[in-house]
C-alpha cells in the first residue's frame, strides 16, 4: 500500500463508477494519459534550478551575495515550474534582458548536468516503464527550453523512454503554471477521450494549478522536489504522494 494522502475537499470528476464520467468513445480506459513533470519528480537535480540561476544572475551582472540577488532567487523558489523565460520576463523587465538571462541559465544548466550532476528520481524510469507496460500514454514535460530538455534526457538515458516528451515551445509558448502543455498532450497522443481521464503529477503549485486548470481528473503531488504538502494541496492537488515511485499504486486504488 502506498503512502498516499487524497484531499478530502476535492471532488474526484474522473470516478469511472459513474458511467457518465466514464471513457467510452473508443473503448480507452480512464487514467490512460499520464503527464509527468521532469526535475524534481522524475529527475533529482539537488538544486541545479537555483545553482544555474545565480551563475546565470552573475554573467549578466547581478552581483553575487547582494541582496538583489538573495531576492531574485526567492522568486525563482518560489515560482518552480513555471516556463523559465517568464520568469526572467518578471526578474529583469526587459525582453532583451530577460532572453539573455533565460540563455545564460541555459548555458549554466546545461553545463551542470553535464557534470553529472543530475539522476532519476529512485524508482522514476521503473514507473514510467510499468505506466508504459500496463497500456498508458506517458508524456514528459517541462519549464525548460527543448535544449535543456534534451541535454538532461541524454544525460539519463532516457531518449524514448516516454512516448512524447513537451517543452512550452511545443505548446505555443505558454509554460506552467498554464494548462497548455498538458492539452497539447491530450491532443497530440489521442491517449484519452475526456480530459477527466488525464492524471498529471508534479512536485510544485504551478505543476497542481497546470493539472487543475487542464480538467486532469488526478492531479497529484508528489514530495520529491521544491514545494511541501501544504503548498501542493493549497494550489489544487486531488492527491499527495511521497514519490513518483507511489503512481502505479495511487492509480491502482483509484480505479
Amino acid at each position: 500500500m502506498s503512502d498516499v494522502t487524497k484531499a478530502s475537499n476535492v471532488s474526484n470528476p474522473s470516478d469511472v463508477s459513474n458511467p457518465s464520467t466514464a471513457a467510452t468513445t473508443t473503448g480507452r480506459g480512464p487514467r490512460g494519459l499520464i503527464v509527468l513533470d521532469m526535475a524534481g519528480t522524475t529527475v533529482a537535480d539537488g538544486g541545479l534550478v537555483e545553482r544555474a540561476f545565480e551563475l546565470a544572475a552573475e554573467r549578466i551582472g547581478v552581483e553575487p551575495g547582494t541582496a538583489e540577488l538573495e531576492a531574485k532567487l526567492q522568486y525563482v523558489r518560489d515560482t518552480m515550474g513555471e516556463s523559465k523565460i517568464s520568469v526572467f520576463r518578471h526578474l529583469f523587465g526587459t525582453e532583451e534582458l530577460a532572453r539573455r538571462a533565460n540563455s545564460a541559465f541555459e548555458e549554466a544548466y546545461g553545463e551542470l548536468v553535464d557534470g553529472g550532476l543530475i539522476a532519476p528520481v529512485p524508482g522514476a524510469r521503473r514507473t514510467i516503464e510499468k505506466l508504459r507496460a500496463d497500456g498508458r500514454t506517458v508524456v514528459l514535460t517541462t519549464g525548460f527550453a527543448r535544449v535543456t530538455q534534451d541535454a538532461i534526457l541524454d544525460a539519463l538515458g532516457w531518449r524514448g523512454l516516454a512516448d512524447l516528451t513537451l517543452c512550452p515551445a511545443d505548446a505555443g509558448g505558454r509554460g506552467r503554471p498554464y494548462p497548455d502543455m498538458v492539452l497539447a498532450a491530450f491532443l497530440r497522443t489521442g491517449a484519452a477521450d475526456d480530459v477527466r481521464d488525464v492524471v498529471v503529477a508534479g512536485d510544485t503549485a504551478y505543476d497542481m494549478l497546470c493539472g487543475r486548470r487542464s480538467g486532469a481528473g488526478i492531479v497529484a503531488g508528489v514530495l520529491t522536489g521544491a514545494h511541501d504538502r501544504a503548498a501542493l494541496t493549497g494550489h489544487g492537488a486531488t492527491h499527495v504522494i511521497e514519490s513518483i515511485a507511489d503512481l502505479p499504486s495511487l492509480l491502482a486504488e483509484s480505479a
